[in-house]
């Protein structure tokens, strides 16, 4: 494996290696060890290496959707839609949005992008049905049912949610030819987390 998107103790100290006691039998191939404590450690470049592909897949794409009903993520969603121009839902997925054109909040979509599949899964539902590729963040427990590309990480802590859209962000930019160096890229992990207190 060659360099990391970022340097390895950037990635620890963001705990997106860090899942959950539980793992599901299809994310197993992404745990790289079990810690004393039972949680669930993901390999930090199998993970790199997804974000990447993610990036590249959806840098082509022209209509991107995000969501996320999670509170945590809120901030980092509405931060990546506005650097990668990309619509986003942030609190509870109207049912349609991607199935009725009649409804008000309607929109085509080329790639769905979910935070959690869990909490998400009316979205992933609804992309299903329109047919519209799906891009999720899971944790080591999540039930991957109907989605086409697994991002491997913590997708319950902010810290690592906003370094992941961080990330991905960076790279689709990258992939764009928008920007040609990191150096340009001028957003920083803070960016995409609030600090007021969030329920």
């Amino acid at each position: 494996m060659g360099k990391l998107l970022i340097p390895r103790e950037k990635y620890l100290a963001s705990g997106l290696h860090i899942g959950m006691k539980t793992v599901n039998e299809k994310m197993k191939d992404f745990i790289f060890r079990k810690r004393k404590d039972g949680l669930a450690i993901f390999d930090l470049e199998k993970l790199d290496k997804r974000i990447r592909l993610a990036a590249k897949f959806i840098a082509k794409k022209k209509r991107i959707l995000v969501v996320g009903r999670k509170t945590i993520a809120h901030t980092a969603i509405k931060k990546f839609a506005e650097i990668i121009n990309a619509n986003y839902k942030t609190g509870r997925y109207i049912p349609g949005m991607l199935t009725n054109p009649q409804t008000e909040s309607f929109c085509e979509a080329d790639v769905l992008i979910v935070t959690d599949p869990f909490s998400d899964r009316q979205a992933i539902n609804d992309a299903v049905k329109a047919r519209v590729p799906i891009i999720a963040i899971c944790d080591s427990s999540n039930e991957i049912r109907d989605v086409d590309f697994i991002i491997p990480a913590n997708n319950k802590g902010k810290k690592a949610i906003a370094t992941l859209y961080w990330l991905l962000a960076r790279e689709i930019l990258k992939e764009r030819g928008e920007i040609k160096d990191y150096k340009e890229f001028k957003y920083k992990v803070d960016d995409f987390f609030s600090h007021l207190k969030e329920k």
